[in-house]
């Protein structure tokens, strides 16, 4: 029983060593594991955004919508081609990146923008928020995380190089029994 319980705390640790030694290897995954959850939230919720485009129907929101889901899927592509496997980072298509990401942010800024100034409207203009009509202020909130969310893939992107030194900082070796008394070979003069 008591075996069984350190072979559990034994792999839960051995995953995390994996994890991290990964995360050493790759540390812009971080980066793409951020943009697929920005953009799944996103995605999910753009009936919402949809039907607040329609029920508001104020200046460029059918664009900024358009903006976004577009920018959405081009920042993958442009992330992916960034970090090509196993060479260095292809610098232009970084900063496509970082470009597409806060004009992404400056898209769903004015969006939520008209939203908040549809729902301060008073007199015959103003939109009453009803149960129907509740998916209006939730496109704002949704937009609002969406915004916060890029800002943090920018804030990933922008400070690779800071947090990839210190992941590699992070001791993953692992000590095997019986090693610390062994002598170091010499290989220089085998040909």
């Amino acid at each position: 029983m008591a075996n069984s319980v350190k072979k559990q705390g034994r792999g839960i640790k051995e995953f995390i060593r994996k994890f991290i030694v990964s995360l050493k290897r790759s540390p812009h995954n971080l980066i793409l594991f951020a943009l697929v959850v920005t953009f799944v939230i996103y995605s999910l919720n753009l009936t919402s955004i949809s039907n607040t485009t329609m029920k508001v129907n104020m200046t460029n929101m059918g664009q900024c919508e358009f903006a976004g889901m577009l920018l959405s899927i081009l920042t993958f592509v442009t992330f992916l081609r960034s970090f090509p496997r196993r060479q260095k980072a292809n610098k232009p298509m970084v900063a496509l990146t970082v470009i597409m990401l806060a004009a992404n942010i400056a898209v769903d800024f004015v969006y939520v923008m008209r939203v908040s100034q549809a729902l301060s409207m008073t007199g015959a203009d103003a939109i009453a928020i009803t149960a129907d009509t509740m998916y209006i202020p939730n496109s704002r909130t949704i937009l609002t995380i969406h915004m916060i969310c890029l800002a943090i893939c920018l804030a990933l992107i922008l400070l690779l190089p800071v947090y990839s030194k210190l992941l590699k900082k992070i001791n993953t070796s692992i000590d095997v029994e019986g090693n610390e008394n062994m002598a170091a070979i010499d290989i220089a003069s085998e040909d």
